[in-house]
């Protein structure tokens, strides 16, 4: 994939009305301080298109990136932020519960995790969610820069063990320093965009 053009198109808070996008959808889903915004910003090879802060919880909205006019990446709220009260955090859910139901366009849903640490119960409260809407998750393994080499694919068991994910499951190790893992997630999107070619 070569991002040619990026636009960020359409910001929906709680009571917007979602739009009906015209290319397909991959949302991008993580707990708050994951790095979720690092690595849509990766992604689009842009440096802070996607807000990124030293405060977690910063996306509170459903952010649409419009990518080369033929597909969106879909940036959810974080979510799991502590100091967030629990009505901000109920509306938060029912903002992606809604994306996730109603999306006619929606391919394919990443999941963040932090690859240094087992998955939360938040983490795991997510996959379940995301499962039960009919999406088998693409698991990112994010901050592989600080763990060791050696150390990688005991991380990955690890994380995949402790979302109690599929066996089939993908779970792909990301670095938003190096880049690590870039090429892994463009060759993904690429197998929807040209089995959307073949469906047209």
């Amino acid at each position: 994939m070569i991002i040619k053009s990026v636009n960020l198109e359409t910001v929906c808070g709680i009571t917007s009305k979602l739009p009906d996008n015209p290319h397909m959808e991959f949302a991008f889903a993580g707990k708050s301080n994951v790095g979720k915004s690092s690595l849509i910003n990766g992604l689009m090879n842009r440096k802070s298109l996607a807000r990124t802060s030293a405060q977690p919880g910063k996306t509170q909205t459903i952010n649409y990136y419009n990518i080369n006019n033929e597909l969106y990446f879909v940036d959810l709220p974080g979510y799991g932020y502590a100091t967030a009260n629990e009505a901000v955090k109920a509306q938060w859910g029912k903002m992606i519960e809604r994306y996730l139901h109603t999306s006619r366009q929606l391919r394919a849903v990443f999941l963040l995790v932090d690859i240094r640490h087992e998955p939360s119960d938040n983490d795991r409260m997510m996959y379940d969610w995301i499962c039960r809407q009919g999406f088998f998750p693409i698991i990112i393994a994010t901050k592989s820069d600080k763990i060791k080499r050696s150390q990688l694919q005991k991380h990955v068991q690890m994380v995949k063990t402790g979302l109690r994910a599929r066996s089939d499951a993908a779970v792909l190790p990301y670095s938003a320093l190096s880049k690590q893992g870039r090429e892994e997630i463009y060759a993904v999107l690429d197998q929807y965009l040209e089995s959307g070619k073949e469906e047209a």
